[in-house]
């Protein structure tokens, strides 16, 4: 699995011309999920992006998690970020699963996010969204599984 992870102000995701979530400031989570990706994959990676410590505490200095400061989570499903770029001008998606692969694992990493504690909303699976960032610094991460 692979994240892009990106601190925000706040954020909003919207199908159809409708709004289908929204956040205050946290986290944006772009997730990719590969083939070969497993539950285990989306445990760590839910546990390692919700305590990646890339808040400011009072010194200005990233000591802080998304649990420390009780931040809203936006979780997107994006298999684009396993888009493999090296040869031609058109992305390759070969690693990226198949929904019948990815919409399951995409679900538990989101109840392995909610079981924190922490607000979670998501997009809609393989729907066209809208994704509206304010990113925050910026600070944007590659975050993955293995």
């Amino acid at each position: 699995m692979r994240a892009i992870v990106q601190r925000v102000s706040k954020a909003s995701v919207s199908v159809d011309d409708e709004v289908v979530a929204s956040i205050g400031a946290g986290l944006v989570i772009l997730l990719g999920v590969k083939a070969d990706d497993s539950v285990d994959d989306a445990r760590y990676l839910a546990e390692k992006c919700i305590n990646l410590r890339i808040f400011s505490d009072e010194q200005g200095k990233f000591n802080l998690s998304a649990l420390d400061v009780k931040g809203d989570i936006l979780v997107i499903s994006q298999f684009t970020v396993y888009g493999d770029t090296r040869k031609g001008r058109r992305p390759s998606f070969i690693e990226a699963a198949t929904p019948d692969i990815s919409e399951p694992l995409y679900d538990q990493f989101i109840e392995f996010v909610a079981d924190s504690g922490l607000a979670v909303r998501s997009g809609r699976f393989a729907a066209h969204m809208l994704v509206e960032i304010y990113n925050d610094g910026p600070v944007t991460l590659i975050v993955e599984s293995k």
